[in-house]
């Protein structure tokens, strides 16, 4: 039976809303977590655009990777894929992450930089702007932002472009 794992780097993390059987942290290379998408659904509209997490090229990311029964498997694609997908904005992709110096296979999702609501790399004070104003149906950016940065602490990642975030929101 092949392994089925998840790789989460945002709300993934501390909210994946699937079964599991098991969780690791986890490291990708070639890709760094960024606020860098427009939320026109679940933390701004169109009209007011949060921002939300994407995982873009380049770096390194630690994040969270969770391990889902071969009978769950269906359940959970289409789970995410209708959290995820709303808008089309990020690639599924299966991706290489290492738990503890184990290279395994993980399905993730990836940034599209060619969608409309790709942000990119945005001044912190635009950063700021947007994360201030964004609510949408899952709640508002500055939450979304607080509890990402809260679990990231719980598991002692320290991502220095969120942090100076929080201090700017505080």
């Amino acid at each position: 039976m092949t392994e089925r794992w998840v790789f989460g780097y945002g709300s993934l993390m501390w909210r994946p809303g699937f079964d599991f059987v098991d969780r690791a942290p986890a490291v990708i290379h070639g890709h760094h977590r960024r606020l860098c998408v427009y939320s026109f659904v679940h933390r701004g509209t169109p009209e007011r655009p949060g921002l939300v997490l994407g995982l873009d090229r380049g770096g390194t990311c630690q994040g969270m990777a969770y391990r889902v029964a071969a009978r769950d498997w269906q359940a959970t694609l289409a789970y995410l894929r209708s959290r995820e997908q709303v808008t089309a904005v990020y690639v599924e992709a299966v991706k290489t992450v290492r738990i503890a110096g184990r290279a395994i296979d993980a399905l993730t999702y990836l940034v599209d930089r060619d969608h409309r609501q790709y942000a990119g790399r945005l001044a912190p004070n635009e950063l700021e702007r947007l994360v201030r104003q964004g609510q949408g149906v899952s709640g508002n950016c500055v939450d979304y932002v607080k509890s990402t940065v809260a679990h990231l602490r719980q598991a002692a990642i320290h991502d220095p472009h969120l942090e100076d975030l929080m201090e700017r929101l505080a």
